[in-house]
């Protein structure tokens, strides 16, 4: 069980661990753009509508931090006052008549400050979110646009994936980033003025250290980068482990593979384990290093400022105080930026792939100047020379014809992989035919509308789907307007009223997620009901009675017949006894038809269908 689908790793990208400070983050992998530039420019024309409020809020960053860093110059003053005031230099009234107007403006600045912080995390959140709605709201309209090839190629992990974590990245990272960034240069800039009106002279030595900060994070940052890597690939392979594992909890049980499969996941968890300590203790370096080289620069500032102390122009135990105040924050608005930066390539590649699936190919289904929409029609129709490929180096069908009298059931049969669901997808153009055309009563469906034509189709699947809801909003899924009484009739032709009365809260009993509450028969039953309630001229079953046992089939076949009557049906089928009385039979191999006709007359030429046959009812080996 160790080859995981790809895919399913590359979802776990978002779900490293968080482990250590966030001065530390800058040592995990990073997912990068491939168009950096080109995304960077066009995400920040997607939130060009929020420009006035992403202004605001840089306004109130800029306050902020003005009033975070101007503050410890207001405590500066108050101890330089006492220490006056102790010294004699200054009169006691004057001392104190300073001290209280530098505390009230200090006190005033921090309630300053919080108001600030306040309106400014309330106006962040709510551009945040809004931009986020906005995001969501177009990759959804985008989904509906988009044709079914896209979401057979598309694994739903990585749908679903774009949907939460790259918009929630994109969004997030905005919001902070931006306050960030802006707050951590002014913060760069506001401390590097104030230590030089303290003193010129710390200023040069505090600065003196600089480079060995950064030059330390870079080292410890490039030597633990490959080790997240590292750590990120085994953390996938443990997810997709866990979920292989659980999802199949059945069939490992069946065959007492429980000790194996904890053996694979404890040599996993071992290696994640393994990983998981070479990377934590490089980034666990970065804490104590930089904690040694400020205590360095501290005793420097601290020596050197007691040397000025004693000078002509002597320093008070406010400056040197308030100095290596500023001096210990010094550094970590830069360690910030840094961190930013990391943090903004993947905010680019997180909208880079939210573009790339608002950038899909559309199906459109407005209608054209040469489109038409489709009226009333009696069902007939006619395949003319189709060829059609999945990709162009298979080849599917080839100069496929077939004409479908109206109200007439036509069956497909066929080993899989034969053509029988592609026949019926092209028919309702939910992919392209290469060649030829398909005509619904002389009209070729590509000069129609979707919309239009599938309005005159009815499918039953042989997988149900279901939406969280009462069995009665999803029986009238097709129709919105149907009466109780159409509900109910439609359920009875289906034989699933019986059920549902048993049921406590009968025709309002709420499904689950997946109506996992009712037998997969049940499900069956419920979506045959919502096709005889839709009421189509054209009908396609698709495996439609595969999930019901013997009995309950033979009721569904009654309640198709009925329900076919007058209407053009195509029946695909496994179970050749489901469909021995349609009108013709049509078996397809590697895309064509290679025979044609009613039950009798196929089992007497002996082909491909007679195998097919016997192999069901006589177990006779094809």
């Amino acid at each position: 069980m160790t080859d995981k689908n790809s895919k399913k790793k590359e979802n776990t990208r978002q779900s490293g661990p968080k482990h250590g400070p966030g001065a530390m983050a800058m040592n995990r992998p990073v997912v990068k753009a491939k168009d950096f530039k080109g995304t960077t420019k066009r995400l920040l024309q997607y939130i060009g509508n929020y420009r006035i409020q992403l202004l605001v809020i840089s306004l109130f960053t800029i306050l902020v931090t003005g009033v975070m860093v101007v503050a410890p110059n207001f405590l500066r003053l108050i101890i330089n006052d006492l220490q006056r005031i102790i010294n004699g230099s200054i009169s006691q009234d004057q001392g104190i008549s300073n001290i209280i107007t530098a505390f009230v403006v200090i006190i005033s600045l921090y309630a300053l400050r919080y108001v600030l912080e306040v309106i400014l995390h309330l106006l962040g959140n709510k551009v945040s979110i809004s931009i986020g709605k906005k995001m969501r709201n177009d990759l959804r309209t985008k989904l509906e646009k988009l044709p079914i090839k896209y979401f057979d190629e598309k694994s739903t992990g990585d749908v679903l994936s774009v949907f939460s974590n790259d918009v929630d990245i994109v969004t997030n990272s905005i919001q902070q980033s931006l306050i960030n960034v802006i707050s951590s240069v002014f913060q760069v800039l506001g401390i590097l003025v104030m230590m030089i009106i303290i003193s010129w002279k710390l200023t040069i030595i505090a600065l003196f250290v600089l480079p060995l900060y950064v030059f330390t994070t870079m080292i410890i940052a490039k030597k633990s980068q490959a080790k997240f890597k590292a750590q990120q690939k085994e953390l996938g392979n443990l997810n997709g482990h866990i979920e292989e594992i659980f999802t199949a909890s059945k069939i490992v049980k069946l065959f007492n593979k429980e000790e194996e499969a904890y053996k694979e996941f404890s040599t996993i968890n071992y290696k994640l384990a393994d990983k998981m300590r070479g990377a934590q203790f490089l980034s666990g370096l970065i804490r104590p290093l930089m904690t040694f080289i400020s205590n360095l620069s501290y005793v420097a500032v601290v020596i050197v400022g007691g040397i000025l102390a004693g000078a002509t122009n002597p320093l008070l135990v406010g400056d040197i105080t308030v100095f290596v105040n500023y001096q210990r924050n010094f550094a970590q608005p830069i360690l910030n930026i840094a961190n930013i930066a990391n943090q903004l390539q993947s905010t680019i590649a997180g909208a880079e792939r939210v573009f790339m699936v608002l950038d899909e190919t559309e199906e459109l289904n407005k209608a054209t100047d040469d489109e038409i929409c489709l009226s009333e029609v009696d069902g007939h129709v006619l395949f003319e020379n189709i060829d059609f490929s999945y990709s162009k180096d298979t080849e599917l069908i080839k100069n496929l014809n077939l004409e479908v009298k109206p109200g007439k059931q036509i069956a497909i049969v066929g080993h899989t992989g034969a053509g029988k669901t592609t026949l019926v997808n092209l028919l309702m153009r939910f992919y392209e035919i290469d060649k030829g055309g398909i005509y619904i009563d002389g009209i070729k469906t590509t000069d129609c509308t979707r919309v239009s034509l599938r309005k005159k189709f009815g499918m039953v699947l042989q997988d149900t789907w279901l939406f969280s809801g009462s069995i009665k909003e999803n029986v009238a899924y097709g129709k919105a307007n149907a009466t109780d009484q159409e509900i109910i009739k439609a359920c009875k032709q289906a034989h699933v009223h019986h059920y549902i009365e048993t049921l406590p809260e009968g025709y309002d009993t709420v499904l689950k997620e997946d109506a996992d509450n009712i037998s997969q028969g049940q499900k069956q039953l419920l979506t045959i009901a919502r096709a005889i309630l839709f009421d189509p001229k054209i009908l396609i079953l698709d495996e439609a009675t595969s999930s019901v046992d013997t009995r309950t089939e033979s009721y569904i076949q009654n309640a198709m017949l009925k329900m076919m009557e007058g209407k053009t049906s195509f029946v695909i089928a496994h179970r050749l006894s489901t469909i021995k009385n349609a009108n013709t039979i049509l078996v397809m191999d590697h895309g064509q038809i290679v025979e044609q006709g009613n039950h009798q007359e196929l089992l007497e030429k002996n082909g491909v269908y007679a195998d097919l046959y016997n192999s069901q009812f006589l177990n006779k080996p094809i």
